[in-house]
């Protein structure tokens, strides 16, 4: 029997990802999904997603900011906080100890230090490994506070939450080295040159990107990190509407060292893009173009200053 070109092209495709997919490569899995004021019912979703995720394989689940939940008022957003011993972490810990897999939630409503004085949190991206033990926890440093009035956009951030002091070194993890941030922190590439100094293998920019600058920056400011870097790039993502007050872009992504997207979750609905982590195509693409090697030294890019 003779396919048609178009048959052949699909056969072809199914082999080569039975081959990718069955080699020895670590899988991370980049998670999209819709969070509202509801906490249980995101954790189910999120739940669902890890389980998913599990099934194709993956070693490592990452998850977007908001994951625990998007309130739609400053009121709502601070009263469903919680600390890092609350509720909705003591599930995580528990979630991955059970699937022996590693969490990336990129985004959780932490109470400040301060709570009780000034009623602030932060917007934390805690690490839990496959024992169920939080490994790490960044805080993000760059608010977003933003008027974009003929986009319809309008966020203040700083209103409610607290930057986090510092940068953390990169987390040793199942799939490589991987350097935290947190959606506008994406827009800052000090921060992500910065952790690849320091041996960042993979940059994560956990997220929930409004539609208006999602449309016009999310995927080229996340190719941008990953060449310049030359790093594994991985933006787990919100897509859709949290209530009447907000909706978020999706297109959660994963970018290859080169460039090159790898997943797209797609703009419209829940779901996992399964990755391999080739960090053998992250060494050739350094060998091959050195640009750290190139680098100056710190004091002549500051020597305009």
């Amino acid at each position: 029997m003779r396919l048609s070109p178009a048959s052949l092209a699909a056969a072809l495709w199914t082999v080569r990802e039975q081959i990718r997919m069955s080699s020895s490569l670590p899988v991370a899995a980049v998670c999209q999904m819709t969070a509202t004021p509801d906490k249980e019912a995101n954790f189910s979703a999120c739940t669902r997603l890890v389980e998913q995720a599990k099934e194709g394989g993956a070693s490592m689940v990452f998850l977007p900011e908001g994951f625990d939940y998007i309130g739609s008022s400053r009121e709502e957003t601070l009263a469903l906080s919680e600390s890092l011993d609350g509720d909705i972490i003591t599930r995580y810990t528990h979630l991955a100890r059970k699937l022996d897999l590693w969490l990336s939630l990129g985004g959780f409503h932490e109470r400040g230090h301060d709570w009780k004085t000034d009623r602030r949190i932060y917007n934390s991206h805690v690490i839990i490994n496959g024992k169920g033990e939080v490994v790490s926890v960044y805080r993000k440093a760059h608010l977003f506070d933003v008027e974009l009035t003929s986009k319809g956009v309008s966020l203040k951030e700083s209103a409610f939450t607290v930057a986090g002091p510092r940068l953390l070194p990169p987390v040793q993890t199942p799939i490589g080295k991987v350097g935290l941030g947190v959606c506008y922190d994406l827009r800052f590439p000090e921060l992500s040159s910065a952790l690849q100094r320091h041996g960042a293998e993979i940059l994560t920019f956990p997220s929930a990107f409004t539609v208006a600058t999602g449309a016009a920056h999310w995927e080229v400011l996340l190719r941008a990190r990953a060449i310049e870097t030359q790093c594994f790039v991985l933006a787990a993502a919100q897509v859709g509407s949290h209530h009447s007050r907000r909706a978020s872009y999706g297109h959660a992504l994963a970018v290859d060292p080169w460039g090159v997207v790898i997943g797209d979750c797609g703009g419209t609905d829940v779901g996992v893009a399964l990755v391999q982590i080739d960090l053998q195509t992250l060494r050739d693409v350094r060998r091959d173009m050195p640009v750290q090697q190139h680098r100056r030294e710190k004091d002549f890019y500051c020597s305009l200053d």
